[in-house]
């Protein structure tokens, strides 16, 4: 039922395929990169949870997802967003706390949703959007469509009861969700060793019949691959399936943690010699893009960003009156 991962090395891609993920890697991580920064000048308040290192795991699992399909994820989902084709000047608003943000300035980085998108969150309490995302699942099946819900989460959000509680309705109503731990290490400051009985989360719905997989999520072309089979069962009326994305943030856990739970070394190790964009470098290099491509690509997203950054800050704050929307829906 659940398996470990397989070497990548053999798993191909076109040259246009390779450019589109390069784009959105390096479009994440600019755009957290600028994130960062303006948190640092105080021009966003609150929590900022950056995907800094992760931006393969995204990618490579919405270049499978199709019209219809819906994504679901914690607090660290500014990538996700983005990914799911949400507008970079929108979602910097948000930050901010601009009402040209896609929650009008109230959500702030942790609570964004676009309908639109099939985006719904962005959620801040640790788990709460994994029986969200099944739900939502429930709603395909019961519409009779073969839409799958993508619900991410992490390795500390793995050892939440309601996880377990929504894996085993999942399964018993074979529920079209896939449950997508983002397993970058640490859960805060708390190593996965030093927390989890069981470190090896692809198995973490084996009890219920879940089928698991292992995935090496600093590589986004194994991302892809990888994933087809978890998507295809789910889509085909199998059921849930569990992915392991075996990732790794370079930032603490948010703005505000040091990270001296680790060392610099390690840290250094795993950019050095896993950097999902990289590592998609030498591919892109096989395939004929030149490094002055690449360079030009970087000039462009720097510019998208500063753009973004620019919107965000230009955006009037919200009207005081704006706290008495989006309240209450009348059915």
């Amino acid at each position: 039922m659940a398996e470990a991962s397989t070497p990548a090395s053999n798993y191909s891609a076109t040259k246009e395929e390779l450019l589109e993920y390069y784009r959105m890697m390096l479009l994440i991580r600019r755009f957290e990169e600028k994130a960062g920064q303006l948190y640092g000048m105080g021009h966003i308040g609150g929590f900022c949870h950056l995907y800094i290192g992760q931006e393969a795991v995204v990618t490579g699992l919405e270049a499978l997802r199709k019209e219809g399909d819906q994504v679901i994820t914690g607090y660290r989902d500014h990538g996700h967003m983005l990914a799911c084709g949400m507008d970079p000047k929108g979602v910097m608003a948000e930050l901010t706390g601009r009402a040209g943000g896609y929650s009008k300035g109230k959500g702030g980085s942790m609570h964004m949703f676009s309908s639109e998108k099939k985006f719904y969150g962005g959620h801040g309490i640790v788990g709460a959007q994994v029986p969200i995302g099944a739900g939502l699942a429930f709603a395909n099946k019961y519409r009779g469509n073969d839409n799958v819900s993508f619900a991410y989460f992490g390795d500390g959000a793995a050892n939440q009861g309601q996880v377990f509680e929504a894996m085993n309705m999942a399964e018993l109503w074979d529920l079209p969700v896939i449950f997508v731990i983002e397993n970058n290490q640490y859960a805060m400051g708390t190593s996965v060793k030093r927390a989890s009985a069981e470190t090896h989360f692809y198995k973490r719905g084996a009890s219920f019949g879940i089928p698991g997989k292992e995935v090496d999520g600093m590589d986004v072309v194994a991302v892809r691959e990888e994933s087809r089979e978890a998507i295809d069962h789910a889509r085909n009326g199998g059921g849930p399936y569990v992915l392991e994305m075996k990732t790794y943030r370079y930032r603490g856990h948010s703005m505000s943690d040091p990270a001296k739970y680790r060392t610099r070394d390690e840290v250094d190790d795993i950019r050095s010699n896993q950097d999902p964009i990289e590592g998609i470098k030498p591919r892109l290099a096989k395939a004929g893009v030149s490094e002055e491509e690449l360079k030009e690509i970087d000039k462009e997203i720097k510019a998208q960003v500063k753009e973004a950054a620019d919107f965000s800050l230009e955006s009037p704050e919200p009207d005081p009156a704006e706290l008495y929307t989006d309240v209450l829906a009348e059915a």
